[in-house]
């Protein structure tokens, strides 16, 4: 679950469980960021003062600068002869066209041509401004230069103006004027005017003042120039074109002349219109003639398949019928029929009426035959005539579309001739049109700028302003120290305050020993009798605090066996095993144990000889207690030095000896403090760790990295090692701030657990 607290690392955790933890944690970052500045503070200072003072005395060597400006007011004019859509566009577009033609005057002064019209009609090059002979000293307060001071790999920090350099020809210094002008001259508009301000800047006031004046004047002079010039341009280049205009014009006009007289197209529009007339009746008759065609086509299809019977039968087929003799012929069968089926029931076959209604009835048939026989006849020739008006019909109409097609061809060659002779008359009448108004355009020698405001003498520089630039040099050096600082706080991976070590070791602060520093005149105290010879300074009080912290973390199962370590040589392990073991010794009987056999320094530390029994001995066995143990009678204290350091320390350590060593001590000692060495050198501190019942971690702040003390800690973890909390040691107040309570402690010199060689000799490293 997540606490509210900051993870490791330093950063504060994403998200919490009500705003008043969010906010509270906000405050602490904010806090932590204001403590990091107050750790920096002198050095943030101390590099804003130094820029300050740097750019003061830089601001004060800078030649000044003066600046004078004249006044240009821009009457742009429009010719009387534009088209009406122009002037309803200039209306329109008035403000978009005057800054574009404010933009376009300003970017023609900044211009290379301009400058060298500007060197040559004033003759700079030979002006007293620019004769090295002539050049006036510099008007700078400070004389200093600059340069001189710099090595020659940055030259760019202070450029050599074209003025300082030496200038033995004509040419450069014509070339040193052009420049001085491109760099002097400053052209601003004036906002919602058509005024514009040319300013230059120059070390001489007066010369600032006379160029000012005498750039107004030139560019006045230049913009006619300009357009007269363009105006000639324009009229040759009109010229020209208009006489090719003319010349394509005419070709044009002879080449569609010469169509219509070879094609002989006098009124070709009507003509075509009339053929066109023609085409349409004649498919209009050819349309008729094949519905006639495929209708006789039909008829004469079934006429043929009524050859092969007998006329009787073909005059029954409906297709027949429809003819009126064969319709009439067949009427008249049919009632000669009718007549005899009457008769024949009032008389028989040889009765004379009989015999009359027969022979009338033979030649109805006869008369039946004979029609079918012209209806058949007349039939094919009639299809046959009709086949052939088709034919012709056909003919004439492919002629007749052939004629109209060919009448098109030659009426789209004669509209693109037409086209091409209006073209050429519209683009030449244009031509001639703007050629006219070129000529008789009279606008083109009144200036479209004149003089407002003249230039005069500055009596103040421009520039440098040193208030100025040291206001940004100091504001911009502080913003450097403090990002400085935060990076380095960021980068800073080691230990500096409970909260450090809470969250990114994991155990619990016991105490923290502050960095003393020596007073002046006074002999230091060593670190390791601190407690013993100053009991009412603070060091003392911190030692009291981490002794409160150890009795109070086995109130029930009071810890018997206290280990001291660290991460690496050096952090003041020994220091905090002394104090603590002269500490406790004040409530109970202690016994203080060197265990760091690689590197003794208990034993030198309390004046006892190298030779003197101790740890080894008792462990081996051939040394008795009371020859090993020594006591203390100032400190309350028994104290078994390490004693001869053997081979390999480890097995002593290791032994069962050792074991038994400690648990018998014990029955006689309320508490056993016991140094061992660091973590990261030998895996001493975790047999001595797999024996004791509470173990100090003691880490030098702004000195060790966590991650060193992480890995140690995670050693003594792996053999179930009972740590019980930190003891941070050498804590620098004036980085980290002052504490309430606590007071400033300059009285003392620098502890933190190895005293110096000169003090306490060949064992001075071993603490």
């Amino acid at each position: 679950m997540n606490s509210g607290k900051p993870q490791s690392g330093g950063l504060p955790a994403p998200f919490f469980a009500d705003s008043e933890h969010f906010e509270d944690d906000q405050r602490l970052d904010l806090l932590r960021y204001w403590r990091v500045l107050l750790k920096y503070r002198w050095g943030i200072l101390s590099l804003a003062l130094a820029a300050g003072i740097l750019a003061a005395v830089y601001a004060f060597s800078l030649e000044p600068r003066y600046q004078a400006s004249a006044t240009l007011l821009f009457e742009p004019k429009t010719s009387r002869y534009a088209p009406i859509q122009d002037v309803v566009a200039a209306e329109i577009y008035q403000v978009y066209r005057a800054q574009q033609y404010f933009e376009t005057q300003q970017a023609i002064m900044r211009s290379r041509n301009f400058a060298e019209k500007v060197v040559d009609t004033l003759e700079l090059g030979s002006h007293p401004y620019f004769d090295p002979a002539l050049r006036q000293p510099s008007r700078a307060r400070l004389q200093i230069d600059w340069r001189a001071w710099l090595p020659d790999w940055i030259p760019w920090l202070l450029p050599e103006s074209p003025l300082q350099a030496e200038l033995p020809s004509p040419s450069a210094r014509r070339e040193a004027a052009i420049a001085a002008i491109q760099q002097g001259l400053s052209v601003a508009p004036v906002h919602d005017t058509m005024l514009m301000e040319i300013g230059f800047q120059s070390r001489d006031p007066e010369f600032a003042a006379e160029m000012a004046n005498a750039v107004a004047d030139l560019f006045i002079d230049y913009d006619l120039e300009s357009r007269l010039d363009t105006l000639r341009k324009a009229t040759a280049w009109l010229t020209e074109r208009t006489a090719g205009l003319r010349e394509s014009l005419q070709d044009s006009e002879l080449d569609l002349q010469q169509f219509r007289e070879q094609q002989e197209l006098f009124n070709l529009e009507g003509g075509s219109s009339i053929l066109g007339r023609q085409v349409e009746d004649a498919f209009t008759r050819l349309t008729e003639t094949r519905n006639e065609r495929l209708r006789l086509e039909s008829l004469y299809r079934d006429i043929e398949r009524l050859r092969n019977s007998s006329p009787l039968e073909a005059a029954n087929h409906p297709t027949l019928l429809k003819y009126d003799g064969v319709r009439a012929a067949k009427t008249l069968e049919a009632e000669v029929q009718q007549e005899i089926a009457q008769l024949n029931k009032r008389y028989g076959p040889r009765h004379p009426k009989m015999l009359h209604a027969q022979a009338e009835l033979e030649g109805a048939q006869s008369q039946l035959s004979k029609e079918v026989a012209i209806v058949l006849q007349g039939a094919a020739k009639e299809y046959d005539s009709v086949r052939k008006r088709e034919a012709g019909l056909e003919r004439e109409f492919n002629r007749l579309k052939q004629e109209a097609q060919e009448a098109d061809r030659k009426m789209s060659r004669l509209r693109t001739l037409e086209r091409g002779v209006d073209a050429d008359r519209e683009l030449y009448d244009l031509f001639l049109t703007r050629f006219k108004e070129t000529n008789f355009a009279t606008d083109v020698d009144t200036p479209n700028a004149r003089i407002i405001d003249q230039a005069l003498v500055p009596g103040a520089p421009v520039w440098p302003n040193p208030q100025r630039i040291v206001l940004i040099t100091v504001l911009g050096a502080l913003f450097a120290g403090i990002m400085l600082a935060l990076l380095v706080e960021y980068l800073d991976n080691t230990l500096k305050n409970s909260e450090d070590v809470e969250e990114k070791l994991g155990l619990p602060l016991l105490g923290s020993l502050h960095l003393m520093r020596r007073r002046r005149g006074k002999s230091p105290t060593p670190p390791e009798r601190m407690f013993l010879e100053d009991g009412k300074s603070n060091f003392a009080e911190a030692i009291r605090t981490i002794r409160t912290g150890v009795v109070l973390s086995g109130l029930d199962n009071p810890h018997k066996i206290v280990a001291v370590t660290s991460t690496l040589p050096g952090e003041g392990k020994t220091t905090v095993s002394i104090n603590l073991a002269i500490a406790l010794g004040q409530l109970e009987k202690v016994l203080l144990i060197d265990a760091d056999m690689r590197r003794a320094s208990i034993g030198p530390l309390f004046g006892f000889d190298k030779s003197k029994p101790g740890l080894s001995e008792l462990v081996a066995g051939s040394k008795e207690t009371a020859q090993c143990i020594h006591h203390l009678d100032a400190a309350n204290l028994d104290v078994l030095p390490a004693g001869t350091i053997p081979p390999n320390p480890q097995e002593l350590l290791s032994s069962q000896r050792f074991k038994e060593l400690l648990l018998r001590l014990s029955e006689h000692y309320q508490r056993i403090v016991v140094d061992t060495a660091p973590t990261q050198m030998v895996s001493d501190p975790m047999l001595v760790a797999s024996q004791a019942s509470a173990i100090l971690y003691v880490v030098r702040a702004d000195a060790t990295p966590y991650q060193l003390a992480l890995g140690g800690i995670r050693r003594l973890r792996q053999v179930s090692a009972p740590l019980v909390g930190v003891v941070l040691n050498q804590v620098n107040l004036r980085k980290t701030g002052r504490y309430p309570g606590y007071g400033r402690y300059g009285r003392y010199g620098r502890y933190g657990g190895y005293p110096s060689s000169d003090h306490y000799g060949p064992y001075a490293n071993n603490t």
